[in-house]
């Protein structure tokens, strides 16, 4: 049996997403998810409703979705902006490489490492595309830059090098 969702009204969108903010704020991003899925059905187009969403879809890579009928991907092509698509592409690859090192697995360092390069090349381009005064994707970068730094992460080169770890 499958149950019929009921929708919201167009008005109470604001209040909504301020709630999925807050769930998103509290670690429950299944609620957060929830909330930005109602408010899309009223306006499709909602663009804070979508970040909100990718980033609750994004709070769960360490835990597994628990909503999976909605992708990163898919919801970073509905974003209007290209430095929003562009800007939000590195965060999810940066916090795949942050979920994937919490996973402590023999190949974690170099897939860490894949990761956050790609995360990084998506912040050089959000860079050229950033607003005066915005210096998100710099900050973003260098987070990056910090993590890949660290004795956590290496390149698949170390991986040939030192053959499998002990």
């Amino acid at each position: 049996m499958t149950l019929r969702l009921r929708a919201i009204s167009r008005e109470s969108i604001p209040r909504a997403l301020s709630k999925a903010e807050r769930y998103r704020l509290l670690n429950e991003p299944v609620g957060a998810v929830s909330i930005c899925l109602d408010i899309l059905e009223v306006d499709p187009e909602n663009q804070p409703a979508l970040v909100t969403l990718l980033l609750a879809l994004t709070d769960q890579f360490a835990h597994g979705f628990k909503m999976a009928e909605v992708q990163p991907k898919d919801v970073i092509g509905r974003m209007q902006d290209p430095y929003d698509r562009t800007y939000y592409s590195g965060i999810v690859a940066e916090r795949q490489a942050e979920a994937v090192l919490d996973q402590s697995a023999p190949q974690s360092p170099f897939l860490a490492h894949d990761l956050l390069g790609a995360a990084m090349r998506h912040y050089e381009e959000a860079e050229r595309l950033r607003p005066p005064g915005n210096d998100d994707a710099l900050l973003r970068w260098n987070t990056c830059a910090r993590l890949m730094n660290s004795k956590a992460v290496r390149p698949r080169s170390d991986e040939v090098a030192e053959g499998p770890p002990d």
